[in-house]
């Protein structure tokens, strides 16, 4: 199946501007055009979109991607990089796990600590 740019935005959740970027860095291939010039987007080109998004949410720079998506031009003779790409940045992300735990539990003491004066204060008869 292929889709249209405005298809390909809005089942990828990138925006057209977005795409159109990607494209100008190198991140997606050109992808074919329609007889009438326009940009036709298959679902594999969907599958390396959902990937790029999911890696940005993650925290992947744009600089780390657009290195990962050039050596995934190269085929299987790059996939010892690109796995060595996807474990570093495995590791980042397993940091700041990390830290969000952290923050979490703060925010967990945080919270226990206003609904126990919220407690004291409904027991006193005290409203807030």
């Amino acid at each position: 199946m292929t889709y249209s740019i405005a298809q390909a935005a809005e089942r990828s959740g990138l925006s057209i501007d977005t795409l159109r970027y990607y494209e100008r860095i190198g991140l997606v291939e050109p992808p074919a055009r329609t007889t009438g010039g326009r940009r036709s987007y298959t679902d594999e080109d969907l599958n390396w979109l959902a990937f790029l998004t999911r890696m940005r949410t993650t925290g992947m720079p744009i600089r780390m991607l657009s290195e990962y998506a050039q050596l995934r031009n190269r085929g299987p003779a790059a996939a010892g990089r690109r796995m060595q790409i996807l474990c570093e940045h495995r590791a980042s992300v397993r940091e700041r796990i990390a830290e969000l735990q952290v923050s979490l539990s703060v925010l967990d003491y945080k919270i226990a600590h206003y609904e126990q004066i919220e407690q004291s204060l409904v027991q006193e008869g005290i409203t807030a």
